[in-house]
């Protein structure tokens, strides 16, 4: 009888250690997420930079986009891609939304993207919706 018991006894522990450790398990994931990181979200749109600027355009919305190391290293891999200085390249990013602090007292975009993370760059331009023809007569 004293076998049976032990045996239920020792049972129920590595039940409860095996619950135990699956709700560990799940707390680190949800660790992870921090108040910092509560603004960075994932963008799909089209990337262009110029001398000037650079925008980020989804089907959405349209975002200036923060110039730093970032913006730099997207500029500079989309600039192999595109065919014309003009083309806008498809791209998927990680960024942080804000409100544009010079547009109160400049014409700019209202809201800025500053890029975190570069998860995808596509291999080919952007079709573009309208093309200008010049025409010879």
């Amino acid at each position: 009888m004293r076998k049976i018991l032990l045996l239920l006894a020792l049972s129920a522990t590595i039940l409860s250690c095996n619950n135990t450790k699956k709700e560990t398990e799940k707390n680190p994931e949800e660790a992870a997420v921090s108040p910092a990181n509560e603004n960075v979200k994932t963008y799909r749109g089209e990337f262009i930079y110029t001398d000037d600027a650079a925008v980020l355009k989804g089907n959405n919305f349209i975002y200036g986009v923060t110039i730093d190391e970032k913006s730099q290293e997207l500029a500079n891999r989309v600039s192999s891609i595109k065919r014309d200085p003009y083309d806008m390249v498809p791209v998927i990013v990680s960024g942080e939304v804000k409100p544009n602090p010079k547009a109160e007292t400049e014409e700019v975009w209202e809201e800025v993207i500053t890029i975190k993370d570069i998860l995808h760059v596509s291999d080919k331009p952007a079709k573009n919706d309208i093309k200008l023809e010049e025409k010879k007569s």
